[in-house]
């Protein structure tokens, strides 16, 4: 038999940390969690990335990596 330290998280289920409502909170494992936030994580990676971009060429030229 292995042991195995599982850590709960509080996922928020419409992504909004603002809506703190019971309904709208879930336990899930980390793992589950990163899974349930992942489409999330990806539309705000491209949203900050082109932010960047846009700043860059605002102020400094085009932005390069």
């Amino acid at each position: 038999m292995r042991l195995t330290k599982v850590v709960l998280a509080t996922a928020h289920r419409d992504h909004d940390t603002t809506n703190n409502a019971d309904a709208n909170l879930a336990a899930l494992c980390q793992r589950c969690h990163m899974l349930h936030d992942r489409p999330e994580h990806k539309r705000r990676r491209w949203a900050t990335l082109f932010r960047r971009k846009a700043l860059g060429d605002l102020f400094r030229g085009p932005y390069v990596k």
